[in-house]
């Protein structure tokens, strides 16, 4: 599929915003969470290794996460006054299109300033008033669609969008087809290697080397009704002999630390059969020690675990646009690459589904052969290739 439609083409013929200067220059905007953050960082590293004087700008959601975690990536970031609908009449919904107006302002005001290349955006609430005057002012943009179901905004962008990067196929109903590149999510490079940093992850989180490793994912800020699971069912994985490690999200962490077994009966404290996070600042190695994973069916978990290929149980969020946590596991599970558990089914069936798991060697070996085969490593470089089609 082309990356590019005529129309685009023909909106990239205009006077270049290169002129009068030396090196390339990038906007980025992706934030909310870690998974559209993530992304557009890996994004940039990969610009940098090509254009190693390239000049990088992201811009976020004021009050959102991406306003630490791009700094401390080694990146400038801005801000703007923005913030989605909510479900319900709130004094929030009733300031939005004030926001909106501000946020469009500032972009263009960004843009002017900055005379990017090119602007990428990755999802979040800033991405939509960024790309939006992008494209107002002929600047190239390239949205990178994580999901099997894109939301309203990356559908209202894609129609003046040059290229539009997904992670899932048959997405021709939502996109126009002729702009459509398979590429893949991005994900942290370090992840391509995990194999080898099995003894390296053991020993950097304290693991008992002589207990199988269940690993606990939420995403960045935590799922509520996970950690509400892992809870009750405690003492249920612990008879089963796995040791537990447990990212609850920032938003559960002093809900939850009393569990950590750091905090329990001095005699549990050398094996740590119980370690709590709030975040994981090692990736690479905590999936490199795992042996089973449950998780949330975020876009780039998803991809992330189709990289490391751990027998993995999904439990889709329900709470997200049109359900695309629960599209995003089907596109693994019907590949026999997962397993799906509903929230509605937890109560019922978790510990079944885990028991069986854990004890049927070659389902491990199918669900960690099948998930690896999804899997999309060059995927980052693939988007990039997008990008530099663009530079004029």
């Amino acid at each position: 599929m082309s990356s590019l439609s005529k129309n685009s083409k023909n909106k990239i013929t205009s006077p270049s915003p290169r002129e009068g200067r030396n090196g390339l220059k990038f906007i980025l905007s992706g934030g909310g969470t870690g998974g559209h953050i993530y992304p557009a960082i890996a994004i940039a590293n990969e610009i940098k290794t090509r254009f190693p004087d390239a000049e990088f700008l992201f811009v976020g959601a004021k009050d959102k996460m991406e306003m630490q975690k791009v700094p401390q990536a080694g990146y400038e970031i801005k801000g703007l006054w923005i913030a989605g609908l909510q479900r319900k009449l709130t004094v929030q919904n009733m300031m939005f299109p004030f926001k909106l107006i501000s946020s469009l302002w500032k972009s263009r005001t960004i843009i002017k300033n900055f005379k990017p290349d090119v602007v990428i955006g990755t999802g979040g609430f800033a991405s939509g008033p960024l790309l939006q005057m992008a494209n107002s002012l002929n600047i190239p943009t390239v949205i990178q669609e994580q999901n099997s179901y894109p939301g309203i905004t990356n559908k209202l962008l894609s129609k003046k969008a040059n290229a539009i990067c997904v992670a899932y196929e048959n997405l021709e109903r939502f996109f126009p087809a002729e702009k459509i590149v398979f590429t893949g999510n991005p994900v942290r490079q370090d992840l391509l290697d995990v194999d080898t940093k099995r003894n390296e992850g053991i020993a950097y989180f304290k693991l008992d080397t002589n207990k199988k490793t269940l690993l606990i994912l939420g995403g960045s800020l935590g799922a509520r009704r996970v950690n509400q699971l892992i809870a009750k069912e405690l003492d249920f994985l612990l008879a089963t002999g796995v040791q537990v490690f447990w990212q609850c999200g920032k938003l559960y962490y002093e809900d939850y630390k009393k569990y950590n077994s750091k905090n329990a009966q001095p005699a549990t404290r050398n094996s740590q059969p119980v370690t709590v996070k709030a975040f994981i600042d090692r990736m690479d190695l905590i999936y490199a020690a795992a042996d089973f994973v449950i998780s949330r069916a975020g876009a780039s978990s998803v991809s992330e675990l189709c990289l490391v290929g751990k027998p993995t149980i999904f439990i889709p969020s329900p709470n997200v646009a049109e359900d695309h946590q629960t599209k995003n596991a089907k596109a693994i599970v019907d590949k026999k690459g997962a397993i799906l558990l509903k929230e509605t089914e937890l109560d019922e069936k978790f510990e079944t589904v885990f028991t069986d798991l854990i004890s049927n060697e070659n389902l491990q070996h199918e669900l960690s052969q099948n998930i690896k085969k999804l899997a999309k490593p060059n995927a980052t470089k693939d988007i990039v290739e997008q990008i530099i089609k663009l530079i004029k």
